[in-house]
């Protein structure tokens, strides 16, 4: 049983990037989605990373909440964009 916690810093190990804060932060700053594009869709992540992300949104377990937390992230500029009214 695996027994690893479900937190971002934990979700970044397995997905073999770097866990630190600083790590993380910038990751997110530099891979922003388009709205259309789902998580599990991104072109940045190599097959084993896209087979995990997929597998542990689709058990709708703990690590879900984790992953759905980067997923939220990950598109964060871009729906500022669709919510912000144009000049």
């Amino acid at each position: 049983m695996d027994e690893t916690l479900p937190r971002m810093t934990n979700l970044f190990l397995q997905l073999g990037l770097d866990a630190s804060e600083q790590g993380i932060a910038q990751f997110i700053r530099n891979h922003q989605l388009p709205c259309e594009t789902g998580i599990g869709e991104a072109a940045y992540w190599n097959e084993g990373q896209r087979q995990f992300l997929r597998e542990k949104i689709d058990s709708d377990g703990v690590w879900a909440i984790v992953v759905d937390q980067l997923n939220e992230s990950l598109h964060e500029d871009a729906t500022k964009a669709s919510t912000t009214p144009a000049p």
